[in-house]
């Protein structure tokens, strides 16, 4: 059995750009920032911050390039990959990137959130409990046929 899926809840870090394959296939990016807050070795709280592509197919890219925008909470369930590229200097280089399986507006569109606390709305913590809940087949997905896990 194999599983590759990843779970985000940030920031996105730019507005969406979306673009069509040659078949026309909508296909929308954006940056996401997920910060973590942390102390130091002094005591002190920092805050460290990781980056992500993500990148959203066909009806869900078309949501995402309509309402998202930059600095809106988002909660992204989707799966890792790779990407080698050449940097303008010439370097070989390799980004991990998350195709969006799923994108759950978690503010209103001004950017104010849906809780007083900063807890997950209810339609995320649901899709959460649930498993992924995509409309869009899944490669891998599991079923409820499983046996025991080796480990």
């Amino acid at each position: 059995m194999n599983l590759n899926q990843i779970l985000l809840i940030g920031r996105a870090g730019t507005d969406p750009e979306m673009r069509y394959t040659p078949s026309g296939t909508p296909v929308t990016n954006f940056r996401l920032a997920v910060s973590n807050n942390r102390r130091d070795a002094n005591g002190e709280w920092t805050e460290d911050t990781e980056w992500f592509t993500v990148t959203a197919w066909e009806r869900q890219a078309e949501s995402v390039n309509q309402y998202l925008s930059k600095g809106r909470r988002v909660f992204v369930d989707g799966r890792l990959s790779t990407r080698q590229y050449t940097s303008s200097s010439g370097e070989a280089r390799t980004s991990l990137e998350v195709r969006a399986f799923k994108v759950v507006f978690l503010d209103s569109p001004t950017g104010e959130s849906t809780n007083a606390n900063e807890d997950i709305p209810s339609e995320a913590q649901s899709y959460i409990s649930r498993g992924s809940g995509s409309e869009e087949p899944r490669e891998n997905k599991l079923t409820e046929d499983v046996e025991e896990l080796p480990w």
